[in-house]
């Protein structure tokens, strides 16, 4: 028999929209690899949410995911660092600083038809990388699309054993780690 994994993700951007989606499916596919259950990992669930109404989304997708990745510290806390949010006591796990993530992996910029990226820094440093956005246009393929359209694609392909090497993603993996042990899916 096999369980459903339903993710959500309050997305603050197009970024979030396009890349962290994709990449939040595909590592908890990765993650549930370990499980002793068939675990089917649906498509992440994605809801605009800006400061002003954060909490509103992540009460609309507590209803339906069985856990929730936000930028969102109202979250309640608990002793084994997880944190839950509303009755229905989903767990919410907290993104950092994401903007970078997407350049943890020059070659996917390179097998872009036209990308030819600058030398980036190795992905334990993208993070600090002062200003990602300035990065993310220059490494884009000038084809007089915004960067924002190739998010999906690099999400799709990045490869993650690169993110892992990113100390605030390998953070958050760990984090989404013990959440999936806290709900028995590992």
């Amino acid at each position: 028999m096999s369980r459903s994994l339903v993710p959500g993700l309050v997305a603050e951007g197009e970024a979030d929209e396009g890349f962290l989606s994709v990449v939040i499916s595909r590592q908890l596919r990765e993650l549930v690899r370990e499980s002793p259950h068939t675990v089917d990992v649906e498509a992440t669930r994605v809801i605009p949410g800006d400061r002003g109404d954060r909490v509103a989304a992540l009460e609309r997708l507590a209803g339906d995911c069985h856990l929730i990745f936000a930028r969102d510290g109202r979250a309640r806390g608990r002793a084994d660092g997880v944190r839950y949010h509303s009755h229905y006591l989903v767990p919410v796990i907290g993104l950092g600083d994401t903007e970078a993530w997407p350049l943890a992996d020059p070659a996917v910029w390179a097998g872009l038809a036209g990308g030819d990226p600058p030398a980036l820094p190795a992905p334990a440093d993208v993070e600090r990388i002062a200003y990602p956005r300035q990065v993310l246009a220059a490494v884009a393929p000038r084809r007089g699309r915004p960067v924002g359209d190739y998010f999906e694609y690099i999400g799709r392909n990045i490869d993650l054993a690169a993110l892992a090497r990113v100390p605030g993603y390998a953070d958050w993996v760990a984090e989404t780690r013990n959440a999936l042990k806290g709900l028995a899916y590992l």
